[in-house]
């Protein structure tokens, strides 16, 4: 028989948009022995009596989000225009943008499928990209710099960027392509991000060359984006232990004009918070069809 601790992980794993509620059951606010503290999503709002001074011109810190439980899981679509069928939460697609959108199989939204209909690049583990991290599952998540760069750990998958804050140029957008300088490179699935800070307490960051369009979707109910995204994110420390995080999205060939995804606030963890393992894959699931059961096989 199976231990209980790996039947709740495998089913984690395969019931992507129900897994941050679980897991916040299961990381109770305690601290543990030797110093093992585990995530508190209990954390009062800052008062005048308790709100400190946010540092200068540094996001470093462990943070997690704030406000509604579930806010930053994201599961209805990003969370400035969650996929509900609700006019003003339409998107101004291009023709090709909405072709696009017609063509993936989300598993949440207005549009859903049967799971065994799905072909969300997610489901085979792929990596989520840029900016699908900001809107899959987002919980506690690290910030580290120096002075050269931001670094932006996640915990789903255990995936990591880099936002480069030395002067560097961000890269021209070619064909299937980035080039800097004179040389043509690669397209990445978190692209490149280049970023400065616009005043002592907002940083502000761009990031292009990200994957085609049939590798990468913007969110869980498949709103699609094109390698020629943009995105602009902007980290507003508004005191010690609160910090806003909006993001912008500029893609002419899917979208007709800019709009907002999210603007979220995160609150500031203790650093030595022992952060769960959370991730995508195929071995995991492919144990948890054994035991559970799928909807293709139907068995």
């Amino acid at each position: 028989m199976m231990p209980k601790s790996v039947r709740v992980s495998l089913l984690g794993l395969s019931v992507a948009g129900l897994i941050l509620p679980v897991a916040m059951l299961a990381q109770s606010p305690r601290s543990l022995a030797g110093g093992w503290i585990t995530p508190d999503y209990n954390i009062p709002a800052i008062t005048d009596a308790t709100r400190k001074p946010a540092p200068r011109r540094t996001m470093s810190g462990t943070w997690i989000p704030f406000g509604r439980y579930g806010v930053a899981t994201q599961a209805g679509g990003v969370a400035s225009k969650p996929n509900n069928g609700r006019p003003e939460n339409a998107l101004p697609f291009t023709p090709y943008g909405l072709e696009l959108y017609k063509s993936h199989k989300a598993l949440e939204g207005a549009d859903a499928v049967r799971p065994a209909d799905g072909n969300d690049p997610r489901n085979l583990c792929e990596p989520l990209g840029m900016p699908r991290a900001n809107h899959y599952n987002l919980n506690v998540t690290q910030f580290f710099q120096d002075e050269y760069k931001v670094a932006i750990l996640y915990q789903y998958d255990y995936r990591w960027r880099v936002i480069w804050t030395d002067g560097r140029e961000l890269p021209k957008v070619v064909d299937g392509a980035v080039q800097i300088g004179n040389e043509i490179r690669e397209q990445r699935f978190f692209g490149y991000s280049v970023g400065r800070w616009v005043d002592d307490f907002t940083f502000e960051a761009v990031t292009v060359g990200t994957m085609p369009e049939d590798r990468v979707w913007l969110d869980a109910t498949g709103r699609p984006i094109s390698d020629q995204v943009r995105t602009t994110e902007r980290f507003r420390r508004v005191d010690n232990d609160t910090m806003e995080w909006s993001e912008m999205l500029e893609d002419p060939k899917v979208y007709s004009k800019p709009w907002e995804t999210m603007k979220l606030t995160m609150r500031q963890h203790d650093p030595r918070t022992d952060i769960m393992e959370y991730y995508c894959s195929p071995v995991e699931q492919a144990n948890y069809n054994k035991v559970f059961g799928n909807s293709v096989s139907g068995k």
